[in-house]
């Protein structure tokens, strides 16, 4: 068993909530402090710009094109492999665009974790802020989740809470949400592997 605490954090763009948890973790000083680290980002897509920043950061990183792979489970089998390369204590889902298979969600059961933009039960999948808006709501927000086979449940470990403003657009309400994740992500992240 490997007695580092290492962070693979897996992103499907430009990864600024992985971005947000590399930072604070190198500011709270995880690694020398309680041997937590990120230590690889991994992406679906090879384009994905978080991967220029992580490789300049001096952070392993990995592609693998899911559209190369005959089914979802042979993805999944193959980002297994490279993930479990890493030893991780924690797998962290920072914009990953991609539905887990059972398998994969039960290979890390305990150890892998979510960002969602809503207010969880609220909102599920994507669209959520458009979807607030048309529904009404006047408050919206982000939840950090414990992954299991069913899309954005498990257990919630926080929120933040963001107002939906009049005039509001997806795209403004998107980027008040997106401060609040990258404020209450790292939080989450060093609670889970500093335990």
């Amino acid at each position: 068993m490997n007695p580092r605490k290492n962070i693979v954090i897996l992103i499907s763009g430009g990864g600024s909530n992985m971005a947000a948890i590399v930072e604070a973790s190198r500011r709270g000083d995880w690694g020398k402090k309680h041997g937590a680290e990120v230590v690889a980002v991994l992406s679906n897509k090879a384009a994905a710009g978080g991967l220029v920043w992580a490789k300049a950061q001096g952070l392993a990183t990995v592609a693998l094109d899911h559209k190369a792979f005959a089914s979802r489970e042979a993805f999944d089998a193959a980002m297994m492999a490279q993930i479990d390369a890493f030893e991780p204590a924690l797998v962290v889902l920072a914009g990953f665009m991609r539905i887990l298979t059972p398998e994969f969600v039960d290979h890390y059961a305990g150890r892998l974790i979510n960002i969602h933009p809503s207010l969880l039960p609220a909102f599920t999948g994507l669209n959520t802020h458009q979807r607030a808006i048309d529904a009404g709501c006047k408050f919206t927000g982000c939840t950090v989740h414990r992954v299991t086979s069913e899309l954005d449940h498990g257990e919630i470990l926080e929120q933040a809470v963001v107002p939906v403003l009049p005039g509001d657009s997806a795209e403004s309400l998107a980027e008040r949400v997106l401060t609040q994740e990258h404020r209450i992500f790292p939080r989450v992240v060093e609670r889970l592997v500093l335990a």
